[in-house]
């Protein structure tokens, strides 16, 4: 199969059919095969029969019905893990991104790009509860993450499969793919894409998925900096804290025998020794760490590396190389 379409559903029973007709559209205008993935993500809302009967008619659908509502992370994990195209494709539901924008992107992708991003620039959402936030998180994404991409959020993206098959995903995690893959050293692209008005139905997105999504960005921010060297990450705290320490009890023994100030009537013995057990503190859960993670890359016999290819004369034997390429 070449091309996946990978699509998470949670009670969008309105939009299907127009989605559906529109998507079919695009795609038979393609020379290349393809399949189209929906996961129900526990509808309630009659979705489930409608992505039914579209398997029915059309054998190139499949339809995968999760137990509860897991949330669209999960849902697209489950999309990606049921397909077996070699180019990857997500796009939302609710029928605001444009499947007339899927040959582009796959055009875009045989430019020798491996991850292809849509960019919502002229987007079709409230400004105050939805541009502005965004124009505003992605910004600091950026910055903390050091991937620069305009919007994160937009799930119209095309990857090609060996950058997306092996990534676990959980939380809010489903927009921060092409920074995983980007930190692989997949080469990442935007293309900017067509944003329709919602027409059906009402969005599942608030502002309360703010708090979630910061969340979920510190805890990149730990993988990035400190996965493979937790030590060096919690270390310098630790060694910083010691310092300072150190500084508050010798600035402590100058005034008791400088000028006199006995060392009860300074909180700075009491600062130092509550600055030093934190800054013990931070090196053990460093060494903690350091261990946790040599014992993951033990366990999963993972190099710390990705090899995307190798040349060298063609008269030398070929090695094996165990790591998988780009």
């Amino acid at each position: 199969m070449d091309i996946s379409i990978v699509i998470p559903v949670y009670d969008e029973a309105e939009a299907l059919p127009d989605l559906f007709s529109r998507l079919t559209e695009a795609l038979d205008q393609l020379p290349q095969s393809y399949e189209i993935i929906f996961t129900n993500d526990g509808s309630r809302d009659g979705s489930a029969a409608i992505l039914d009967r579209f398997a029915e008619v059309d054998q190139r659908v499949r339809v995968v019905h999760l137990s509860r509502n897991y949330g669209q992370t999960a849902a697209l994990m489950a999309a990606i893990q049921n397909s077996t195209g070699a180019v990857i494709i997500p796009i939302d539901a609710d029928g605001q991104n444009d499947p007339a924008d899927i040959p582009r992107l796959i055009e875009k992708l045989s430019e020798g790009f491996d991850v292809v991003s849509g960019w919502r620039r002229s987007r079709e959402d409230n400004a105050l509860t939805r541009r502005l936030p965004s124009i505003l998180a992605n910004r600091l994404i950026s910055a903390v993450l050091r991937v620069s991409l305009h919007d994160y959020g937009c799930t119209l993206k095309a990857y090609r499969r060996e950058v997306v098959e092996d990534v676990r995903l959980y939380g809010e995690m489903h927009r921060f793919i092409p920074v995983f893959a980007a930190w692989e050293g997949a080469r990442v692209t935007e293309l900017p894409v067509t944003h329709h008005p919602r027409r059906f139905g009402r969005s599942k997105y608030g502002l309360g998925r703010v708090s979630r999504v910061l969340l979920d960005l510190f805890t990149l921010y730990f993988i990035d900096r400190a996965f493979d060297r937790p030590i060096q990450f919690f270390g310098k705290f630790g060694l910083w804290f010691l310092l300072m320490s150190a500084m508050s009890f010798g600035f402590s023994l100058a005034l008791k025998y400088g000028a006199g100030i006995s060392l009860i009537q300074t909180p700075l013995p009491l600062l130092a020794a509550t600055i030093g057990l934190s800054g013990i503190l931070f090196l053990l859960l460093g060494i903690m760490a350091e261990v946790q993670a040599r014992i993951y890359f033990e366990a999963k016999g993972k190099p710390p590396y990705k090899v995307r290819r190798v040349v060298q004369h063609a008269a030398i034997p070929r090695l094996r190389l165990a790591p998988r390429r780009w």
